[in-house]
């Protein structure tokens, strides 16, 4: 495990570098919707549950964890539990749901939102039609054989996206979740760094992106979840966090 933490920790640290003066979204600007319009749009059919919550009332924030499972993710999975916080998993396929499949059936069960991060964490806006399918398809399917439930929604490597990402992954029910906090925890294992970085950035509706394979970033999240709390803040899942609406597919949300 930590050989792939060292290889995503290359992968982020590059497009760091790369994207440093261009837009969150795999320096293109693309259209993107924000949580609270979702709150406003009525869905398709019947409305979203709340969970138990409001957010057109309540003061909420997502926790998101990119690239597990992992080594770390049983701990933070006991960390959620005993807070009572749940959280949306972009999960990575090879290497990860296919070595901890144990903890995909946990973090479902628990309550956590399963989604797609991509199989093997490839730029979508660099490979093929066919290839971006595969990145997608992939983990769509192995979540849905461990779950009983097929993904919603998907996080792209690095947030690269454009009309094509968009366009099949409308084909295939998926709708891109983007972010609005970054701690950037691949560039750091001090999780009082990690902390101060999250609430320095957080607001309402925000969607917090961390990653568990970090050895810094799961001792980060008690402390990040109980300052939060203490802001009023309350937890949310990203479906519960645009309900009454639903994330449509081939959308891109953002706070």
């Amino acid at each position: 495990m930590r050989g792939t933490g060292r290889r995503f920790r290359g992968w982020a640290l590059a497009s760091a570098a790369a994207c440093l003066t261009l837009a969150l979204t795999g320096c293109a600007q693309v259209d993107t919707t924000a949580p609270s319009t979702a709150r406003a749009e009525p869905a398709h059919g019947a409305p979203a549950k709340f969970g138990t919550v409001d957010c057109r009332e309540a003061r909420c924030i997502a926790l998101t964890f990119d690239a597990g499972p992992s080594e770390n993710s049983a701990r933070l999975l006991d960390v959620l539990k005993e807070k009572k916080v749940p959280a949306t998993f972009f999960l990575l396929g090879k290497r990860h749901i296919e070595k901890y499949p144990e903890l995909v059936k946990r973090m479902a069960a628990e309550g956590h939102e399963v989604a797609s991060h991509t199989w093997d964490h490839r730029i979508l806006t660099r490979i093929s039609d066919a290839q971006i399918r595969e990145e997608l398809k992939r983990p769509n399917d192995a979540i849905e054989r461990l779950t009983g439930r097929k993904p919603t929604l998907m996080r792209p490597p690095q947030g690269r996206t454009d009309a094509d990402v968009h366009r099949i992954s409308k084909e295939l029910g998926l709708a891109e979740v983007l972010w609005s906090v970054t701690a950037k925890d691949y560039t750091t294992d001090d999780s009082a760094l990690i902390t101060k970085r999250v609430l320095d950035q957080s607001s309402r509706d925000g969607i917090i992106l961390l990653h568990d394979i970090y050895p810094g970033t799961v001792p980060a999240v008690p402390g990040i979840i109980d300052a939060l709390k203490a802001r009023g803040y309350v937890f949310v899942t990203v479906p519960q966090l645009l309900a009454p609406g639903r994330a449509e597919p081939g959308k891109v949300y953002r706070p």
